[in-house]
């Protein structure tokens, strides 16, 4: 297969709005002849089903969760960008442009991003009509805040909640439309295959959590909006109920996987603190607006009392290295730089793999007041957990695996190698190249579901026709079968091993994050794809798996995420050792520049990798869509 973009000819500022101008339209009375699944309900899911279903096609929409509030969208703390350019500080749609495209160390697709930037305005106009309370200044305007990776105030936020109240923003659009009968709602359903018929993407098949009754859907198209695979880590700033099922098993069915290796790596999280955790907690990147960074410039310092350090003796080290940006320089270099000074033996805290965060200075200078009203309920959190005042001590924070830049391979209209299969959000590979800038998930979401998906799949429902699909097809049927032995094989297993779905799931993790987390060399990718395996197979010999498939059954449901982990992970690990350049959120300890940096090579590794599924033990095919850049000038990225 040609991996065909489908971008528009003609300039980059133009190029979506002729590509709108010229795409097929459906006739509004015929729009309730089509049923379109849209598969989880977060910001990209919740916006897509709510503006479909506006335009009068009928929705299904299915939830994970006992409700559409509780997809992890909501965790974003931050904010999200616009170019909006309401400090008057330079900002332009060209600029934020331009800053996503070198944040994600040029392994992005032009076209892309600049829509992405084009119409992110509209995405806050929307929000506030839907009555999102963003801050605003004292004369009323909407507030921006900095953000790592840019140079200007482009971050709307409300608060430490920003995700929450744009969720409950496209909640309620979402919920007037189930009101209306337009969209049918499905909670706690889990996508566990995708039906094609004539090689397009007719349904799903799907499992009730609740009673473990297996579900056929069909409809005519189908919009993927389950988020990332952060959780193949374990350890991870993700909600536990976070996976990447649904995308593999459309992976499986003939969707290309599009850069694996491209994983972020968060630096302001609070740091692990033993075996017990499962989870990881993010304090919002907004910090690093005020906070400063540093670590004791002595070894000896590290288990010291930060407060009788003196000034002299500390290394603000984000500061000192890059001058032009301090902290605020792009997740993947500040986590980097978090990992070398605790290498070096300069970290702090009981394990020493933390770096302080610290706020003395700026309340000293603004007053602990103006501190408390932006950063008031992320100091309470850590408060919570850590049972420390970040306000009289130091926050402590270590790097951790947050969001996925890789994805399912989709063209500029957001549909995969699957016709009919579209894909939203963070479940595809297409704004963030190697790298995502802080605030950028949301715009990404809601600009995919909001304003991109409405336009793109009904140029493709008016070439098609209604399809008229029935669930009773012998495609669907066959679909269910293997999804029923795929649980029947677990069961099965299960009911006669010993060690439980977590002792695999955690030991996968370790793999990952020691041999294809923060840094991959050659020796630990290839020491990866020999201990996957063997844990795989171990895992279908002997994994335990209490109870039954008739009813709820938590255990099932966690082993078939991580059945496909295994797959996904040793995906992952191909890919990572395949590109042996640094860019972005990949760093090969082979390629980096005397200083220690992210050392790329675009004559080789200008190209988005693109794999596709042969089999469960045959090997992958890559597949290359050359990036061609007419307007971004390639350099090696500097933040100095």
């Amino acid at each position: 297969m040609i991996l065909d973009s489908h971008c528009p000819e003609g300039p980059l500022t133009q190029k979506w709005d002729k590509h709108v101008a010229d795409m097929k339209l459906v006739n509004p009375a015929n729009k309730r002849k089509y049923t379109i699944l849209v598969v989880g309900t977060g910001l990209a899911g919740a916006s897509a089903a709510a503006s479909l279903a506006e335009l009068g096609y009928n929705v299904k929409a299915f939830c994970i969760q006992d409700s559409p509030r509780r997809a992890h969208s909501i965790a974003a703390q931050g904010g999200i960008n616009a170019a909006k350019n309401y400090p008057h500080d330079g900002d332009s749609v060209w600029r934020l442009f331009y800053d996503t495209i070198k944040g994600g160390d040029y392994r992005s697709r032009e076209a892309n991003v600049y829509r992405l930037a084009q119409l992110s305005n509209s995405i806050i106009d929307q929000c506030v009509a839907q009555g999102v309370p963003f801050a605003r200044e004292y004369s009323g305007e909407l507030a921006n805040r900095s953000f790592g990776g840019a140079q200007v105030s482009r971050t709307f936020y409300a608060r430490g909640q920003t995700g929450q109240q744009l969720l409950l923003g496209a909640y309620g659009a979402l919920m007037r439309q189930v009101d209306s009968r337009k969209i049918e709602m499905f909670a706690r359903r889990e996508m566990l295959d995708l039906v094609t018929i004539d090689g397009k993407a007719r349904g799903i098949i799907t499992r009730n959590l609740v009673t473990g009754e297996i579900e056929r859907h069909a409809g005519d198209a189908v919009v993927l909006c389950t988020g990332g695979y952060g959780r193949i880590y374990y350890l991870s700033t993700n909600a536990m109920n976070s996976n990447a099922t649904a995308s593999w098993r459309a992976h499986r069915r003939g969707a290309y996987f599009a850069n694996p290796c491209y994983t972020q790596i968060h630096p302001t999280c609070i740091p692990v603190t033993g075996h017990h955790q499962s989870k990881l907690t993010l304090m919002s990147e907004s910090l690093r607006n005020d906070g400063r960074v540093w670590v004791p410039k002595r070894k000896e310092d590290s288990q010291k009392d930060p407060s009788t350090i003196a000034e002299e003796n500390r290394d603000y080290y984000l500061e000192r290295k890059y001058p032009s940006f301090g902290n605020l320089v792009p997740r993947d270099v500040a986590s980097r730089n978090a990992k070398e000074v605790c290498d070096e033996g300069r970290g702090v805290g009981a394990t020493k793999l933390a770096v302080y965060l610290d706020f003395r200075d700026p309340i000293k200078n603004d007053g602990i007041g103006k501190i408390r009203e932006k950063y008031g309920n992320l100091f309470d959190m850590y408060a919570r957990i850590t049972n420390e005042d970040p306000y009289q001590v130091p926050m402590r924070i270590y790097p951790a695996i947050h969001y996925t830049m890789g994805g399912l391979w989709v063209d500029y209209n957001l549909m995969s190698t699957v016709p009919g299969l579209f894909v939203l959000g963070e479940a595809n590979f297409s704004d963030h190249g190697a790298n995502r800038l802080g605030a950028s998930a949301l715009m990404q979401g809601l600009c995919d579901g909001y304003f991109v998906i409405p336009y793109t799949i009904g140029d493709y429902l008016s070439k098609i026709g209604p399809a008229h699909s029935s669930a009773q097809d012998s495609a669907f049927a066959a679909a269910e079968r293997d999804v029923q032995g795929e649980i029947g094989k677990l069961l099965e297993v299960g009911a006669r091993g010993k060690r439980t779905v977590s002792e695999f799931y955690a030991q996968l993790g370790h793999i990952m994050w020691d041999k294809v987390g923060m840094a991959r060399s050659d020796a630990g990718l290839k020491a990866a794809l020999k201990e996957i395996p063997a844990l795989q197979a171990e895992f279908w010999e002997n994994v335990k798996i209490p109870g039954s498939g008739g009813d709820v059954n938590a255990q099932l449901e966690l082993a078939g995420r991580v059945g496909d982990f295994f797959e996904l992970g040793q995906l992952m690990a191909r890919d990572a050792l395949e590109r042996t350049e640094s860019c972005g959120g990949h760093f090969r300890e082979e390629s980096q520049t005397a200083e220690g940096e992210a050392k790329r090579d675009d004559e080789r590794f200008g190209y988005v990798a693109a794999w596709e599924y042969k089999g469960p033990r045959a090997a992958e095919v890559l597949h290359k869509e050359q990036l061609v850049f007419e307007n971004a000038h390639l350099s090696q990225r500097s933040y100095k």
